[in-house]
């Protein structure tokens, strides 16, 4: 019997709801409900009292339980959204436990969220409503109270063994091939598979097809930056400077860079780069430090809350899975999204003033923004991880492609960093159960979206459950500390496919599929093999330590099978299905046969135009308001405000700075262990800048000017790039690409700051198949920052601290910063980087902020914002400039007066003003503003 239980408020008073309010054009007052559909064997005066006692808080909460379908109630005054069948529902899995572990027999639970409507909505404004708070690509939405009389099962699949035609296939069939079979392989891929199983004498299965479909994709190979390419750089009239050629591009440019420093021993501390899950450099005698940061902008675009939890849930994973397992400590977040009031839901042609309609298939960007937010926080605090650093940009070209970037560190042992699978090592499968969900994840990466393509690529929402995870990570740990593992990975893009083909791709390995704990009956053989499912990693252990890697488990309440074993003398990987042999690939075609052609790149240098914030008004006063007010400036702490930054207590530098803690920090410190060194974190993001040279520059320069700021060691930066790009298919498409990887290199050299780790998410554009209008991204990279700080008690942060101190601009010598370029200006920039870093240092700064977005009087203002005191402005020239290595300084007056005689000729020194006890900030004879409408400015911009 399927029983329903809704729980309401006790009070049972209506609220109006911003959500419904914002889709219909009125109020619309609501009582908002959470639904439980329980299939379970015992009567109702049985089940009755279980049910309110483990789902209903009794004293702010009511229940109404029902064992029959509810009576009929008036059409289009209720919304019920529930989930689809076969989609994953942790709240669920959580009541089911719950339930059972208090004496009820169930079968299975569903969840369902509702709002019993206390305003009359027509049918139309019901609609618009629904749409409101429900995802259709994994959501259904009901007029009414939803009680079915059973649960509809996810249909089961036959596991017959189905071979692929491909080998008679001409070239026209080999790429329809790869497009309706969700391969995305390019044709000379597909040529090259053609041949293997030519010589093989046979058809490939259709497992086989799809692994190598997963492993040659562009999210796990990186074929694009791997490239031979061939690049032609004109100057910004058209002429041919000069013709570099690239047998390798990634790794003749950033790779390159890295091993260069590592090999001089400018960057001896790396431990491991560009080789595991993450990157690690040294933190002390005992210990290093992994970063990662991941895309994943396609499960977002569908699914804005399960994309960015399941991002952030990945990245965890990638830490877990670096070396033997790191353990946790900081989370970060960046999203691109499009601006929230420059669009509408509508049809096309219509709009209401300048506002413009979404294209068909695409979330509003407000929606997205909260829900990838909502993402981020729910997995974050629930897994007791500190969210601490990231950022917001807005630009409308990101409407129908959200960046989401999820980042985080990890604390490493030294002594587990090196790993490798053994010859007879069990294959161990650790955490959640597989389902449907997130197959094709990977190739769908690949893809550009359209307008079907939620309906497509449905099939790839990946839903994570943080409890699964955390669960697992701790035994995880756990079992590292007890020397059971020989080695561990995530089990990510291209699920078991990807994990057990990496870490067996020297040795070959055997895998029962039929062994694999699956979420619900009928996953054929393949569907088992690829899926993305959240919260797996696969161990590498021998006999005995499987054993007990088992025994912990059971403990720990996680789920733990042997499904295989590495090594076969053969070296193939063999896959098994209920005894039948249902697939064998050979590593070699696998990890070396991969096509690589040379390519064509063009890059044109373009003008420096353009800045990263603009506003409409041009009189001194108005503008600084508007520009702290705009979107790209604005606190974020209605965001910042729902992560938790404080757990595990090693927070030293938080994301807000001051008494108030209302100033935007620059950067976030935290401490690793106990002791006084620090980590600090921070990234950079300049996609305003269209010259893709100038904008890598740029964004590197930000990254590091952030961790400079609170205190970080110029000789111990380590960066991490994330390349989101629209189609590099054309030559100057991939010329913008390769130009940012030369300016990473360039970068990189100068300044002696290694990058360990990278991602890359190329085909960022949309379709819109009613119009064919494209929509690209601008060209994006994010460079993620992370610095040794030697001794957190000499950390700074970005509030004014006394009345009467100085306040000076850095800038690099004879130059404002907004034009250095090339290697011979690259080197001015690093002295001032340099320079503020020993200053900081030797205690010499009592605040420092740098001067990005909107200008130096934007970064005084907020300087005085988190600070709680005034300014006294003297200088106002270059006051909306965005800078390259360019801060303000807070001094006190006996080191002002000295400054530029230490510094001599490594930096221009500015004096702007001194700080005031007054709540004001004045420019002489030109504006002032209270301290107050300074704030309100900076802190109502951003309303999610």
């Amino acid at each position: 019997m399927v029983y329903r239980v809704e729980v309401l408020p006790e009070s049972d008073v209506s609220q109006v709801d911003a959500a419904l309010s914002a889709a219909v054009g009125k109020d619309v007052r609501a009582v908002a409900t959470q639904v439980y559909l329980i299939d379970a064997s015992e009567p109702l005066e049985v089940a009755r009292p279980i049910l309110q006692r483990v789902l209903v808080d009794a004293v702010v909460q009511r229940a109404e339980i029902s064992a029959a379908s509810p009576k009929s109630k008036t059409p289009f005054q209720q919304v019920e959204v529930h989930l689809k069948p076969g989609v994953m529902d942790p709240v669920a899995t959580t009541a089911e436990a719950a339930l059972r572990e208090n004496g009820l027999a169930v079968k299975q639970v569903r969840t369902g969220r509702g709002w019993r409507l206390a305003t009359a909505l027509t049918p139309a404004e019901w609609a618009k409503a629904a749409a409101a708070v429900a995802n259709p690509v994994i959501e259904l939405t009901f007029d009414g109270p939803y009680h079915p009389a059973a649960f509809a099962a996810a249909p089961a699949r036959d596991s017959d063994l189905r071979h692929v035609v491909l080998t008679p296939l001409d070239d026209a069939g080999l790429q329809k091939l790869s497009r309706e079979g969700h391969l995305f392989l390019n044709l000379a891929e597909m040529q090259a598979v053609q041949k293997h199983y030519r010589t093989l004498g046979r058809e490939p299965t259709d497992v086989e097809l799809e692994t190598v479909a997963q492993t040659w994709s562009e999210h796990c190979v990186h074929k694009t930056l791997k490239s031979a390419v061939e690049l032609t750089i004109k100057d910004e009239s058209g002429k041919t400077v000069e013709v570099r050629s690239f047998g390798n591009l990634i790794k003749e440019t950033i790779f390159g860079a890295t091993q260069e420093l590592i090999t001089s021993g400018r960057a001896a501390w790396c431990l491991s780069v560009f080789k595991d899950n993450a990157g690690v450099i040294a933190f002390d005698e005992t210990h290093g430090v992994a970063f990662k940061v991941e895309t994943h902008n396609r499960p977002s675009a569908i699914d804005p809350y399960g994309g960015s939890a399941t991002g952030i849930g990945g990245c965890i994973r990638d830490v877990l899975g670096t070396g033997l397992g790191a353990r946790p400590i900081a989370n970060t977040d960046t999203f691109c999204v499009a601006y929230a009031d420059h669009w509408e839901n509508g049809q096309a042609g219509g709009g209401e003033g300048s506002r413009k309609v979404l294209p068909p298939g695409v979330i509003h960007p407000k929606r997205v923004l909260r829900q990838v937010v909502g993402g981020v926080r729910d997995y974050g605090n629930r897994m007791g991880i500190p969210t601490l650093s990231g950022g917001v940009y807005f630009d409308d070209r990101y409407v129908a492609n959200p960046l989401v970037f999820a980042g985080c560190v990890g604390l490493i042992a030294r002594e587990d960093i090196e790993k490798a699978a053994q010859p007879g090592d069990a294959i161990v499968l650790l955490g959640g159960r597989t389902g449907r969900d997130g197959i094709h994840g990977a190739t769908f990466s690949s893809a550009e979206l359209s307008s079907g393509h939620a309906d497509e690529f449905s099939h790839a929402v990946q839903i994570g459950n943080a409890i699964t995870e955390k669960a697992m990570a701790d035994l995880l740990l756990l079992a590292t500390e007890r020397g059971l593992l020989n080695a561990v990975t995530d089990c990510g893009a291209g699920g078991l496919s990807s994990a057990v083909g990496e870490m067996g791709e020297k040795l070959g390995a055997t895998v029962e599929l039929d062994r694999v704990p699956l979420k619900y009956d009928g996953l054929r053989y393949d569907e088992i093999w690829i899926s993305e499912a959240q919260e797996r990693m696969v161990l590498a252990a021998g006999a005995d330590q499987a054993t007990e890697i088992l025994a912990l488990a059971s403990q720990y309440g996680v789920e733990a099978t042997l499904i295989g074993t590495f090594g076969r003398d053969d070296k193939d990987l063999v896959l098994n299905h209920h005894g039948k042999e249902v697939g064998r690939l050979s590593v070699a075609l696998m990890h070396d046969a991969l096509p690589m052609p040379r390519r064509t790149a063009v890059y044109q240098m373009m003008p420096m135009t353009g800045r990263s914030v603009d506003v409409p008004a041009t009189d001194t006063r108005e503008r600084l308001l508007q520009t702290l007010a705009h979107p790209n400036v604005a606190s974020r702490h209605e965001i910042i405000r729902q992560y938790d930054h404080e757990v595990q207590g090693g927070s030293v530098v938080k994301p807000f700075a001051g008494p108030l803690q209302i100033g935007p920090s620059d950067a976030a410190v935290i401490l690793p262990k106990p002791g006084t060194r620090g980590v600090a974190i921070a990234s950079g993001m300049a996609p305003w800048v269209a010259d893709p040279y100038e904008m890598g520059l740029w964004s590197i320069d930000e990254a590091i000017r952030n961790v400079i700021c609170v205190g970080a060691s110029f000789d111990r930066i380590s960066l991490l790039d994330n390349f989101c790009w629209p189609s590099t298919d054309t030559p100057e498409g991939l010329g913008s690409l390769a130009a940012t990887a030369v300016a990473c290199r360039d970068a990189a050299l100068i300044y002696g700051t290694p990058f360990i780790s990278g991602k890359d998410s190329l085909h960022n554009q949309f379709t819109n198949k009613q119009t064919g209008e494209v929509t690209r991204i601008p060209n994006t990279l994010l460079v993620s920052s992370m610095a040794i700080v030697h001794d957190v008690r000499k950390c700074v942060t970005m509030d004014l601290k006394t009345p009467g101190n100085q306040l000076v601009l850095l800038t690099p010598p004879g130059t404002t910063g907004t034009t250095a370029t090339r290697q011979g200006d690259l080197q001015q920039l690093a002295t001032v980087h340099q320079a503020v870093a020993e200053l900081i240092a030797g205690g010499q700064v009592r605040s420092a902020h740098d001067v990005s977005d909107g200008g130096w009087l934007t970064a005084a203002a907020e300087m005085t914002i988190a600070g709680r005191l005034g300014l006294m402005l003297k200088y106002s020239e270059q006051l909306w400039t965005d800078r390259r290595a360019s801060y303000l300084l807070e001094l006190t007056p006996a080191v002002a007066a000295s400054l530029s005689k230490w510094l001599g000729d490594r930096a221009t020194v500015i004096p702007v003003g001194v700080v005031v006890g007054a709540p004001e900030v004045t420019i002489v004879r030109e504006a002032k503003w209270s301290l107050d409408e300074l704030t309100a400015a900076f802190r109502g911009g951003l309303k999610l």
